[in-house]
């Protein structure tokens, strides 16, 4: 049996016949399915009993066909309980008895409303026709003595008309409850699927900011921890210079993980990171660590207003220059690395690195870090190229967006 099936059980035997035959389970009654039975049984027996005196009364006929309508009537009444079971066969068999036994009409009356109730249009259709048109012929056979032929036929045709309207106004209200829970449950499952979709997102970004922060400054520390294992003749003064350099980069290492943790707290906590997020003015500084490290870099910086740049702006122009300064780092050994930054409000930012691929050191890398940034680029709307290029260097060229 289906979820829906279950959680709308009061809308049975109606959804069952929509599910496969092998799901087609039955499913006890619930409290209000007894008290709606009872309710609707209590009304066939009540108009039952009115139909019973005037059989009782009705001139002309005998004794025999009394008890006979009145059986019958009784029969037709037990068999109200079969209704959600059997609603259009319970119908269609209530249509010829109720022309014989007037203490069915009650029976044959609820057989419609449940069929009205629980079945499509077309079914209604063939029940509630073929009641019409039992109408003119019952009456023919049981006049009413005090009504004309034609007012009895009008006021039973009306009492159709009503149970049928009605029956089919609770279906329809029924199906827009149905409907409004499915929507409910429709948005919530999206909702979960967004939030679900936010937190992979989410995560995507947490890998890239700490690849993007700690890549470079690891790199760099490879760089002098490699001239200390390959120059053990080095001289002493050289070597507490290549530590001091390991030890201080490995406490900036520290500083950018927590500056990376902060930004990461910033929308869960509100709270500030610790240290300032990189501008377009940090480049120079970020170009004299590399040359510190024995990188030979030259930057031509052609930015127009560069102070009064978006802070996203910078942020992520810093970010590329420094991975591509990290691939220079790992590819191009002592090779020399031309840098281009230039733009400014209007025309938009364009970096351009270019470096020969000679092999470099054996850093180990993720291999992710040249689609992060094109991912960073593509989300502010700028794009990013990175390959080889006619002059057989690598190049690395990003546009990002700056607007007026």
């Amino acid at each position: 049996m289906t979820q829906s099936a279950m959680e709308y059980r009061w809308l049975l035997p109606g959804s069952l016949r929509d599910t496969p035959r092998k799901e087609h389970i039955r499913v006890r009654r619930s409290t209000r399915d007894w008290i709606v039975d009872i309710v609707i049984f209590l009304l066939s027996v009540g108009i039952g009993l009115v139909a019973a005196e005037q059989v009782q009364v009705e001139p002309g006929l005998p004794e025999p066909l009394r008890i006979a309508d009145q059986l019958v009537g009784v029969v037709a009444c037990v068999a109200i309980w079969l209704r959600r079971r059997w609603p259009m066969g319970l119908a269609l068999v209530l249509v010829p008895v109720s022309l014989v036994s007037a203490v069915s009409g009650g029976a044959a009356l609820a057989a419609l409303f449940t069929v009205a109730v629980h079945r499509p249009f077309k079914h209604v259709a063939l029940a509630g026709g073929l009641n019409l048109l039992s109408v003119p012929l019952y009456m023919k056979l049981r006049p009413d003595p005090e009504l004309s032929f034609g007012d009895s036929v009008l006021l039973l045709t009306l009492v159709f008309l009503v149970v049928v309207i009605w029956g089919m106004l609770v279906r329809a209200r029924r199906q827009l409850v149905v409907s409004l829970r499915e929507r409910a449950e429709r948005a919530e499952a999206e909702a979960e699927l967004r939030v679900e979709r936010a937190r992979h997102l989410e995560r995507e970004r947490i890998a890239r900011e700490m690849h993007d922060v700690l890549a470079h400054r690891l790199s760099l520390l490879s760089v002098h921890a490699g001239a200390l294992e390959y120059r053990p003749d080095m001289p002493s003064q050289d070597v507490v210079r290549a530590a001091g350099v390991i030890r201080s980069g490995a406490h900036q290492a520290l500083q950018d993980l927590r500056e990376v943790i902060g930004v990461l707290r910033l929308g869960a906590e509100g709270t500030h990171p610790d240290r300032p997020q990189p501008t377009l003015a940090d480049l120079a500084g970020l170009v004299e660590e590399s040359r510190t490290a024995g990188m030979e870099v030259r930057l031509d910086m052609r930015v127009s207003e560069g102070s009064e740049a978006p802070a996203q702006l910078g942020r992520n122009a810093y970010r590329i220059v420094q991975e591509g300064l990290t691939n220079a780092r790992k590819h191009a050994a002592a090779a020399p690395v031309d840098m281009v930054v230039a733009g400014g409000p209007g025309d938009g930012l364009t970096v351009e690195i270019r470096n020969p691929v000679t092999g470099g050191q054996a850093i180990p890398g993720s291999g992710t870090g040249l689609i992060g940034l094109t991912e960073r680029a593509e989300l502010v709307g700028g794009r990013l190229e990175y390959g080889h290029a006619p002059d057989g260097r690598f190049r690395l060229s990003a546009w990002l967006p700056w607007a007026v």
